[in-house]
């Protein structure tokens, strides 16, 4: 079963958008497995955005996540990587259809109140950034026969 990272950024806290952020993810079918607030500090952010670093938007993207509480989430599923991308939209809210995370809830590109991996192997990485794995909880669902197929 795939897994992928998910973090409600500092504009998504400060805005009271969690509990809708993560409602619409749970909604997708995907099981939420791990769930915590933390304050990301500079070398935690540093190695999250390593990937970007040397860009002359690093320093804005760090000193952002860093400034305020996120929730690091995990969630798990089919297609956990493509289904939660898809949910949240685009990464320019401008461009973000209607009815996707993004496109209803974020306006600047620079706040866009949510995060999630691009790829499986990125999210692994990123899961274990932010969750030892005895963060991360396995269970059964009774309602996953309504959910998928089997």
């Amino acid at each position: 079963m795939e897994r992928t990272l998910v973090l409600v950024k500092p504009d998504g806290v400060q805005r009271g958008l969690v509990g809708e952020i993560i409602s619409r993810l749970e909604r997708t079918g995907l099981k939420l497995v791990a769930l915590k607030m933390l304050q990301m500090d500079r070398e935690m952010a540093g190695k999250h955005y390593a990937i970007h670093q040397g860009k002359p938007f690093f320093d804005g993207l760090v000193s952002f996540i860093t400034s305020s509480p996120l929730i690091a989430a995990v969630f798990e599923g089919e297609s956990a990587v493509e289904v939660v991308r898809k949910t949240m939209g685009a990464t320019d809210p401008v461009k973000a259809a209607p009815g996707t995370i993004r496109g209803d809830l974020a306006v600047d590109i620079g706040r866009n109140v949510v995060h999630g991996s691009d790829s499986i192997e990125n999210a692994q990485k990123e899961i274990n950034l932010f969750f030892s794995g005895k963060e991360i909880v396995s269970y059964e669902r009774q309602v996953e026969p309504w959910i998928r197929e089997s």
